[in-house]
């Protein structure tokens, strides 16, 4: 019995096997489409935008961790941040998400919590810094380097990032084209979804 647990756990737990295709993505993860509606719905950030972030910053990976340094070149040492789980939150952001939303029980390796925080987040970024919703390239900056960094422009100090950002931007306008075409899709009822001839 603890086998089977363990084996169910860890499919669920899988990434999606075809992460470039946001309808493939939610066909094979069923219950995700719904809670990303369910963010979109409760804070105005796109679906798409959400899920290119998640991309990028954990390669939907539900224990994915920053790699760890090393210590003279080859002993692996400590990590260079708390990040943790399918959004890469730290440990403070996470809180203060927890603190604002009252949802004290989130854990950063669901995908429900983590996709409702980037919602979270991405309406912080609009109220502090008056980023559009849709707008992917400067959500992300500010997602990186936080809500007074972006106010400072610490990304400017880091082209790295500005590549970075403008992939994520580039991914969630595809995701956006993807979606479009299949988002009916997933909003049928479940029990006609289930029928092969639907």
């Amino acid at each position: 019995m603890v086998l089977v647990l363990l084996v169910v756990a860890g499919c669920a737990s899988a990434p999606p096997k075809h992460p470039d295709n946001i309808c493939q993505i939610f066909r094979e993860k069923r219950g995700w489409y719904h809670d990303a509606f369910r963010s979109q719905s409760h804070w105005g950030a796109p679906i798409p935008v959400m899920m290119s972030f998640m991309y990028q910053e954990s390669g939907f990976h539900s224990h994915a961790k920053p790699p760890r340094t090393k210590l003279l070149w080859i002993i692996p040492w400590k990590r260079p941040a708390s990040a943790y789980g399918y959004s890469q939150a730290t440990n403070e952001t996470w809180s203060a998400y927890k603190r604002a939303t009252g949802r004290w029980i989130a854990d950063r390796n669901d995908f429900g919590d983590a996709v409702d925080f980037m919602g979270w987040y991405i309406d912080t970024s609009h109220k502090a810094n008056r980023i559009k919703k849709n707008d992917a390239y400067h959500l992300y900056l500010a997602y990186y380097v936080g809500q007074a960094g972006y106010q400072r422009r610490d990304y400017l100090k880091k082209k790295w990032l500005i590549k970075t950002a403008h992939t994520v931007s580039a991914r969630a306008r595809v995701y956006e084209r993807q979606l479009k075409g299949c988002e009916k899709e997933f909003q049928r009822p479940w029990f006609i979804r289930i029928l092969p001839f639907f």
